[in-house]
């Protein structure tokens, strides 16, 4: 009988004896010890147990995962303490929490969760990766076989005499020994692979390559040793081979087809997920293919794994398929299973220096016969020294696999607990060395891409010669045609095209409007004036429209679950139809914009890091970052405020609502300083924090597009968009006025700017000031640059220039609003500016509260533009973390505790993330609760003037 029959059989008899007697019903309320184990309620202290081990890995995780460790060390390290090592050696910590009268239940759960684990195992052999650099992959993976497995069971030799008992049979140790040696544990190596970003590196193809046959070959062997040792004789072990391979045949080629056929008929492989009726066919595969190993003397584990290589991988359908079960397996199952592992590992009982001896002989023998035998395996077909080193180190790892090989072998009799307790050390500590040394030997700046997954796929070529150029000092007339666009989330989609709409000018231009202006419009109507003698206008002529290229970084969270190692292994397929980038490059075909198209799967950690490195390699001009509006919710508590585009949405709700009734919808901020119905409280903090990371580590310019305002409407159909700046000085602002100066290009955009100076006024009333003469005060002494750590994140603190620097910019400021407001330099301008320049307004102010007067003015302007029936105005601002001409905090700070529609000091509770992300404007925009959307940007460092 099989070991999982076995099992049941004893919960049986559990069940059947908690039958025989009726069990107090008051529970804890009539004195009963939940601790206690009772045979009439076994699920008391199965819960306390589960709780234990899962509190102990998760834990333990955290900590191992912070120097990239598999999660597997924490779960069997968490079952070493709390077995007889640690924890059992308290007095009655065993016999209460780990009974031997309740192993049998926790040892069913646990095989039930690693039949559906061997089932995604299955599931990730795909062998269609066999065929990726067939010759090295093969000769890699048969020297990692044959060789382990030669010294494998000449190790095993040493072994037996010393610890085993002779009634063991020496073949059978041997060749499970030889197994044990052997063996790759592919699904660790996954993992790993993925984590230090080597499965499109020529190292990674190689070794998935060479670990899936690993893998197979391995379980075969294991399959051969469990089948020998379960039968009494040498005839019914082959009768048991041969109905093992006849099942194996009927899995693969019958019910394999008969699988892909219904997966088809019902819809399941079109739409890429299992409808709930091939859900059920599936899991009844699985525990059937598992009944019938389990019953022919072979694991049940084996019927798992050979139900997941069935499964079809077209389209998606097996990563959604590993989406249904795996954080269930991977959260409560696996966990139990190799906690047990750990309880009966004991190395108290390696208490002589032959146990030790042995332990390291068995670690020093598994390494180097996985390590040398690949490695010069690599090194014959053409790898570099640093290459073979990695492959070698990486097919040495053991994990998972290794350790149910073992807990096999203790069941069935093969190990005793002494030589259990060696192994699992020794698989422990090839497992712990993998990453360490696969970064000793290939760190990032030696590895080479494999040429077989292109990374991007440009849908128009004409934009690269422009790569072979640098970017457009800020200074000067060049407009930006080269973008890069972050996409994390489908929600930001409509913040992507409504900026990226922004970008690109109309094709066939029709001759500009001429926009009132207090200041300089009259000066630049003079340009556009009939030239002298009569005669036309001198109206800008028609210009070929720019080529403008966005490139769309999509980034996917690399998780620790297992259909996040899927994705990023069929990452090649899934850029061609993964429906963020589908959707993206459609809206820049009907926008003719050149549109690429790049993914990349990486810990959220490591976000900031590929944005900067992707656009160094691609030579980006500005990186676009969209925050979407964060989710409506219909239902707003009676007591909680509005804010005022909810409060609008509310009076014009559409017929047919409920009622009419509250609609409030959150901001991307709205979460951070007061709690309302909002659902991304914690996620708007999150996604913060990653913001400031790329603006601190991007070394291009930078625009953040923050979409606020309100939902889509019959405004959102109107034709022109409306754009205001206030205009502060230095380097960002300067950076936001050129880049607005390129988006009022575009016809049917109109923008206002307002040079905002501070001074001391009289009453306190702001005035209109001449262009002329720039005051304002330094902000107070602050250190050197310097990367600074808070509790919020990663942030830059930036001081204060000193004289010349100050001057400099002063000098740039000034020149920069001359350029654009002189009607003698005007003339000299391109058309194109030209142009964006008759459709924008030019103002000065001077007011001792800038801060209070630029809300006033937004406020004003966004009044206006939704009387006018207009989009919702987007406001341009310098982010101005760095040479900032003034220090507003503190009236940033005056502006939070100010009363607004959405409550009393409703901005007083706004967090500290809010100014550090959009400087000290953008946040008293938000803390305002202002109807207008932001567009944050921050000039490269190299750009500024210094």
């Amino acid at each position: 009988m099989g070991e999982f029959s076995k099992q049941l059989e004893q919960v049986a008899v559990l069940l059947a004896r908690a039958g025989e007697g009726a069990a107090e019903q008051g529970g804890i309320l009539s004195g009963e010890n939940p601790v206690h184990y009772s045979a009439a309620d076994p699920f008391r202290l199965w819960v306390i147990q589960v709780v234990i081990i899962i509190g102990f890995t998760q834990i333990l995780a955290l900590g191992l995962g912070k120097i990239r460790q598999p999660r597997v060390i924490a779960e069997v390290i968490g079952g070493v303490l709390l077995g007889p090592t640690a924890m059992g050696r308290i007095p009655h910590f065993s016999s209460t929490i780990f009974p031997d009268a309740a192993m049998p239940l926790l040892s069913l759960t646990s095989t039930i969760g690693l039949i559906l684990f061997l089932f995604l195992v299955g599931l990730e052999i795909d062998t269609r990766m066999i065929k990726r650099n067939v010759k090295a992959s093969f000769t890699v993976s048969v020297a990692g076989l044959l060789i382990p497995l030669g010294l494998g069971a000449a190790l095993g030799v040493g072994v037996y005499n010393e610890f085993i008992d002779k009634s063991v049979n020496f073949g059978h140790f041997l060749l499970f020994t030889a197994v044990a040696i052997g063996i790759t544990a592919f699904p660790v190596l996954c993992r790993i692979l993925t984590e230090l970003k080597l499965l499109d590196t020529q190292v990674g193809v190689v070794v998935l390559s060479a670990g899936v046959g690993n893998d197979v070959i391995g379980w075969i062997l294991l399959a051969l040793t469990v089948a020998l040792v379960n039968s009494s004789a040498g005839l019914t072990a082959l009768w048991v081979l041969l109905v093992c391979a006849g099942y194996c045949i009927f899995l693969l080629y019958p019910v394999r087809w008969g699988f892909v056929w219904l997966a088809r008929r019902t819809g399941s492989l079109e739409q890429g997920a299992p409808t709930t009726f091939m859900m059920t066919v599936t899991l009844l595969v699985v525990f059937i293919s598992a009944f019938f190993t389990d019953i022919i003397g072979v694991h049940a584990i084996f019927g798992g794994f050979l139900a997941g290589l069935i499964v079809p991988h077209d389209n998606g359908f097996a990563i959604s398929l590993v989406e249904k079960i795996e954080d269930l397996v991977s959260i409560l199952f696996l966990p139990l299973y190799f906690t047990l592992s750990g309880l009966r590992t004991n190395l108290g009982l390696l208490n002589d220096g032959k146990a030790w001896g042995y332990t390291i002989l068995i670690c020093v023998v598994a390494f180097s016969s996985k390590f040398f035998s690949c490695g010069l395996a690599a090194l014959a077909f053409g790898f570099n020294w640093r290459e073979a080193g990695a492959i070698g180190s990486l097919m040495s790892c053991k994990g998972l696999v290794e350790l149910i090989v073992l807990n096999i072998g203790l069941q069935a009799g093969v190990l005793n607990a002494k030589t259990f307790s060696m192994f699992v050390v020794h698989a422990l500590i090839l497992t712990f060395i993998t990453t360490p040394l696969t970064l000793l030997f290939y760190p990032s700046k030696y590895r080479s891409i494999s040429g077989a997954p292109p990374k991007a796929d440009r849908s128009d070529t004409e934009g690269k010669g422009h790569a072979e150029g640098k970017s457009p000092h800020p200074d000067s007339d060049d407009l930006m045609s080269r973008f890069a666009l972050v996409l994390e989330k489908v929600e930001e989609l409509p913040a992507a095209m409504t900026l990226s709409q922004l970008l690109q000018p109309n094709v066939n231009s029709s001759t500009p409007t001429l926009v009132e202006s207090t200041t300089s419009a009259t000066q630049i109507a003079e340009v556009l004036a009939p030239a002298e003698g009569g005669g036309t206008p001198m109206i800008p002529p028609p210009q070929a429209p720019r080529k403008i290229t966005v490139d769309a970084i999509r980034l996917m969270e690399l998780t620790h679950r297992a259909s996040a190692v899927f994705r990023s292994q069929e990452a090649e397929a899934l850029m061609y139809n993964d429906p963020v980038i589908s959707v993206y490059r459609a809206f820049g075909q009907l926008n003719q914009l050149a549109v690429s198209a790049s993914l990349s799967i990486v810990s959220y950690d490591d976000f900031a890091d590929v944005i900067s490195e992707h656009v160094v390699n691609s030579d980006t001009e500005m990186l676009l970052i969209p925050w979407s509006r964060g989710p409506t919710t219909l239902l707003t508590p009676p007591d909680a405020p509005l804010s005022p585009s909810a409060a609008a949405q509310s009076t014009s709700a559409m017929p047919g609502s409920y009622g009419g009734g509250r609609q409030g919808r959150s901001n991307p901020f709205d979460g951070v300083f007061h709690k309302t119905t909002t659902l991304d409280q914690t996620d708007s903090v999150v996604h913060s924090e990653f913001i400031r990371s790329v603006f601190l580590r991007c070394p291009c310019e930078v625009a953040l597009f923050v979409e606020r305002g309100t939902a889509v409407s019959a405004r959102s159909l109107a034709p022109g968009q409306r754009l205001f700046l206030p205009f502060f000085g230095g380097p960002d602002d300067r950076l936001a006025l050129k880049f607005l100066v390129q988006l009022c290009a575009r016809e049917g955009v109109e923008a206002r700017v307002v040079y905002v100076r501070k001074g001391d006024l009289e009453g306190g009333d702001s005035r209109d000031s001449e262009v002329e003469g720039k005051e304002g005060a330094l902000s107070p002494p602050m250190s050197p640059a310097m990367n600074h750590l808070t509790v919020a994140a990663a942030d830059t603190v930036y001081g204060a220039y000193n004289t010349q620097t100050r001057l400099s910019s002063d000098t740039a400021d000034n020149l920069l609003w001359e350029k654009y407001t002189n009607a003698e330099q005007v003339s000299t301008l391109p058309p194109h500016a030209r142009a964006a320049l008759s459709r924008m307004t030019f103002t000065a102010e001077t007011t001792p509260k800038p801060l209070h007067r630029v809300t006033e003015l937004v406020e004003a302007e966004a009044t206006r533009v939704s009387e006018a029936g207009g989009r919702t105005l987007v406001v341009l601002a310098g982010r101005s973390r760095r040479m900032a001409v003034e220090s507003l905090a503190a009236e940033l700070r005056e502006i939070m505790s100010r009363p607004t529609q959405a409550g009393a000091g409703a901005g007083a509770r706004m967090g500290s993330s809010v100014p550090k992300t959009l400087g000290d404007v953008g946040a008293a925009l938000v803390a305002r609760h202002l109807e207008a959307s932001l567009l944050v940007v921050q000039a490269a460092s190299a750009s500024s003037a210094d």
